[in-house]
């Protein structure tokens, strides 16, 4: 069977394979760590914006065990496909071994400052400090997770950048949009359909919410965008809906 799922293509048996390793299947956790030592090649390149080279680069290294990691954490209940969420476990983990980096010039020096914050004569300084390297830090989680909703939007055939001319202009439309992505995403019929269609079940939806079948249509780019920053590990996006029917 695990010989089967080598050779088969596509998501399901990519997700079979994780559920396998979880498991303790030893050979489809190798398999798996060495058949995607490209992605996370790529994932760990997009942070350090540099060619990687697997066997000399240490950040290969973090993201191969960042990898393993998402391999045994990943939970196919929550919607995210595996390379979705494997993807922002590798960038995130090295995003934190080069801030903790003592070789690293920029690192070092922030924690320099901090180190020495009781012979420096004005301590706001290093608050100063600290908190532009913690907006840096942050700047950069942001910048990765925009880049994975952008390709996400693609294989919904919208773009980030119609989002701002699709989004509803006035605040109880966005909160009524955001509402009905919410019940989509906690409908499993509902979601499982968008899934699979990548577009909203009128028909269905129509019967669950208080909208109008003009206006779903008039939003639908919108409520279909709210819905994958839902379903995925979104944790700063996630922040612009939060308290809005979240």
């Amino acid at each position: 069977m695990i010989r089967r799922l080598f050779k088969k293509d596509g998501d399901d048996s990519l997700e079979e394979l994780v559920t396998l390793a979880q498991d303790g299947d030893e050979e489809a956790q190798n398999h798996l760590l060495k058949q995607y030592q490209p992605f996370i090649a790529k994932s760990v390149s997009e942070v350090c914006k540099r060619y990687i080279d697997p066997s000399k680069d240490d950040e290969f290294s973090i993201g191969l065990m960042a990898f393993h990691e998402a391999i045994q954490s990943y939970s196919r209940e929550k919607g995210s496909s595996f390379l979705s969420f494997a993807k922002l476990v590798v960038k995130r983990k090295v995003i934190d071994y080069i801030r903790n980096d003592q070789n690293n010039p920029v690192v070092a020096s922030i924690d320099q400052e901090y180190d020495d914050e009781e012979q420096m004569e004005n301590p706001q300084e290093v608050k100063a400090a600290r908190d532009r390297y913690d907006l840096e830090t942050e700047s950069w989680y942001r910048r990765i997770e925009i880049h994975d909703f952008t390709e996400k939007l693609k294989t919904y055939k919208l773009s980030f950048e119609e989002l701002t001319t699709v989004s509803p202009k006035h605040r109880d439309a966005r909160e009524s949009a955001i509402k009905v992505a919410r019940t989509i995403y906690n409908d499993d019929q509902l979601r499982d359909f968008v899934l699979e269609k990548r577009k909203l079940p009128m028909k269905l939806l129509a019967d669950k919410v208080e909208v109008s079948k003009k206006t779903l249509e008039r939003n639908r780019k919108f409520i279909l965008a709210i819905f994958i920053i839902l379903h995925e590990d979104y944790v700063y996006l996630k922040d612009y809906i939060r308290g809005v029917g979240l």
